[in-house]
């Protein structure tokens, strides 16, 4: 690769505009990432805190949060950086890591959504086993395998980019090392790696949202089987947070990265992009919380005893 590479660093193009824009552009972008971070770094700690979270779906969607922090961390600070720097550029090496670790966390991130759907299938389809499959050693190990799958299923698409000869130019038509922008710049035939992305691609994406569909269809058929509207409406309250949040991560991901060519709607995509890498992980966990009567009450009594707490320090 060093014989055949000789660009050693890019340009990520970003959202070029006027002085004024960029700056309300960066307050957003940041606004945007403290809330994501906080927000989900709230959820981890309140489901490791609370006792009445301590149960597998709390487990799954606090391994979510986890990946939230870490896909958003991967690209947004170094585009807050590029948007206040006049050399918008990250090095060859730096590219590379954050195509991976991205796309790494956002494979995780839809076997994270698989699993969680099975994890509710089971519990709504089949609750007298529930306790005894879904033990705290086999919610550990589909986790692990979770994040097993990101790393075995990217890793192949990182090899061949980078063993590709990258001759000039070196301008990204995008705000991170997104997968069509930087292959593009490679100055040979592209083929082979372009079939890998979209195998890859569509077995991960169709993958994972065929098992979800499927869980999800059992559940509705057992929904609509049980006979109290007040029980029905309770049992499906359970699982909408997460079928809103799938909708959204695998509706975009589908529509920008199951093609065989991307070559063609670079812009469309890099707006798509916005919506999967900084308004979904925003979204995420005020659509766990705020559509959850569980995380509700956690949430309650955590400011409870924060403001008791609080009180308490203020005596004499």
């Amino acid at each position: 690769m060093g014989n055949t590479t000789a660009v050693t660093e890019f340009i990520l193009v970003g959202f070029p505009n006027s002085y004024e824009v960029e700056i309300v552009f960066f307050v957003m972008f940041l606004l945007a990432y403290l809330v994501t971070v906080l927000g989900n770094a709230l959820i981890i700690v309140l489901v490791y805190t609370d006792c009445h979270l301590h149960s597998p779906m709390y487990y799954f969607l606090s391994n979510l949060s986890f990946t939230e922090i870490s896909m958003t961390s991967s690209v947004v600070p170094k585009l807050l950086a590029n948007i206040l720097s006049e050399k918008k550029t990250i090095s060859f090496a730096g590219c590379f890591s954050q195509f991976y670790f991205y796309f790494f966390l956002a494979a995780t991130e839809f076997i994270l959504f698989a699993i969680m759907s099975y994890n509710r299938y089971l519990a709504i389809c089949d609750p007298l086993r529930y306790p005894t499959i879904m033990t705290e050693r086999v919610c550990s190990k589909l986790v692990i395998g979770a994040w097993v799958g990101g790393l075995v299923l990217i890793l192949p698409s990182v090899i061949l980019r980078a063993r590709l000869p990258y001759c000039g130019p070196n301008v990204i038509d995008h705000y991170f090392c997104d997968m069509a922008p930087l292959l593009h710049l490679a100055c040979t035939d592209i083929w082979i790696v372009e079939l890998n992305d979209f195998v890859v691609s569509f077995v991960l994406l169709f993958g994972s949202l065929a098992f979800t569909v499927v869980s999800y269809a059992w559940i509705i058929l057992t929904i609509f089987r049980i006979p109290s509207a007040q029980g029905r409406q309770k049992t499906f309250a359970t699982c909408a947070s997460h079928f809103i949040a799938v909708s959204l991560g695998f509706g975009i991901s589908i529509f920008v990265y199951v093609r065989p060519s991307e070559t063609n709607s670079m812009h469309s995509n890099k707006i798509l992009s916005v919506f999967s890498s900084i308004v979904t992980p925003l979204l995420n966990p005020f659509i766990f919380s705020l559509r959850n009567q569980q995380m509700k009450e956690a949430w309650k009594n955590a400011l409870h005893s924060c403001l008791g707490t609080a009180k308490e320090s203020r005596k004499p």
